[in-house]
């Protein structure tokens, strides 16, 4: 049965990922609903919320609002809270009400806009479409509002980080091993988009050699970069040794030719084993990657339930974004990697943990290993 979720958890939702993306850069994000929105994200998908403060507010629209189409109580609340607290920036963000009643967002933020002097802008989330998209909209809208000017380059060569939230990538200090990586490598850190970084490194994002971008959400805003300031990427996560050498390379050939690169392929042999990854895809494939140089008895084929573009897909990868797909190809695996509440689909197989916070929030959250530039190992149906 389509679009129906009968044994596991469904992936956190657009509007999530926008705030996710936006939390640490100093601006107001409104969810436009009416409740439950806002405790939903900060209880299960925000693990910054009781450590960072982050203006992360709801609209509280009302059944009458709704109906009648009062925008103006929106935007006169947004104004005054604008005005008392100073944003960055104001990111209003679109949910299933305003999406059923046509709600024109882009406008209300240029009327918050004219008022307030505070950059502002509207997102037409849905709520129904997975964080993926989410953070790819809040990244995109980053680098075409704020890095507006060609800066000079720094003197040694330093990277961006596009598509790191939590929703990813935890707080088990990933990002922070990307930096060491980097320094090892002889690459400098420029900026992150958006963990570990103010607004004004990321308004400096023109000042880097390349980006790096290890998620799908980081994408666009990649593209944009390298349209408007030459910069090329490359796509990758520098899991394991092996593969973060390989994504070494990869990242200074990307300098040296100015074009960009996906820095993974399908490792191509005659496997003894048949694996199954589950999860977002540059994560997955880049791990996938990881694993099938480290051990050459395996061979993996990546499922996304999320969206992803098709040159991101491997050979023999696939999109299966409803649980009838994933099963069709969990039966045959000799062993699925995956969150553990995929675990109900996979009871004739060996399954190997990863959690996932976008998928089952902070349930697992200090189950989650940095696989950054480190050995991988398989410990009881593990993987650390």
């Amino acid at each position: 049965m389509k679009q129906t979720v009968g044994l596991t958890s469904t992936y956190s939702s657009d509007e999530f990922g926008i705030c996710s993306a936006l939390y640490e850069l100093g601006g107001m994000v409104v969810m436009h609903d009416a409740s439950g929105c806002n405790s939903t994200y900060t209880t299960h998908d925000e693990p910054r919320w009781y450590e960072m403060d982050s203006l992360i507010f709801i609209s509280a629209i009302s059944e009458m609002e709704a109906v009648m189409g009062d925008d103006d109580k929106l935007i006169r609340d947004i104004i005054e809270t604008a005005e008392r607290l100073q944003p960055a920036f104001i990111a209003i963000v679109g949910a299933p009400i305003p999406y059923m009643i046509g709600t024109d967002l882009e406008a209300i933020a240029m009327i918050v806009e004219a008022e307030t002097g505070i950059p502002s802008f509207g997102f037409p989330a849905n709520g129904m479409q997975n964080y993926t998209i989410g953070i790819s909209m809040a990244l995109e809208t980053l680098t075409k509002r704020f890095c507006t000017e060609k800066l000079p380059k720094t003197e040694r060569m330093s990277v961006n980080v596009l598509g790191a939230t939590p929703l990813d990538f935890s707080l088990n200090g990933s990002i922070d091993s990307i930096r060491k990586w980097l320094l090892e490598q002889q690459m400098d850190f420029n900026s992150c988009f958006a963990m570990g970084s103010s607004l004004e490194e990321i308004r400096e994002a023109s000042k880097a050699h390349v980006n790096l971008v290890i998620s799908y959400g980081g994408l666009k805003a990649a593209k944009r970069l390298e349209e408007r300031f030459g910069i090329p990427y490359v796509i990758g996560v520098p899991f394991g040794k092996s593969y973060a050498d390989q994504l070494a390379w990869e990242v200074h050939e990307a300098v040296r030719t100015k074009q960009s690169r996906i820095a993974f392929k399908k490792v191509q042999r005659k496997a003894k084993k048949q694996f199954v990854m589950i999860g977002e895809i540059v994560f997955c494939t880049s791990l996938a990657t990881a694993v099938e140089l480290e051990y050459p008895d395996i061979d993996i084929r990546v499922l996304t339930p999320l969206d992803t573009a098709n040159e991101l897909l491997r050979d023999g990868d696939k999109r299966a974004g409803e649980e009838d797909d994933l099963m069709r190809y969990l039966n045959d695996a000799d062993g699925v990697i995956a969150d553990p509440l995929y675990r109900p689909l996979c009871r004739q197989t060996t399954f190997y943990s990863m959690p996932h916070i976008a998928f089952s929030g902070r349930i697992y959250e200090k189950e989650i290993p940095d696989l950054i530039n480190r050995k991988l190992k398989y410990r009881e149906e593990t993987l650390c």
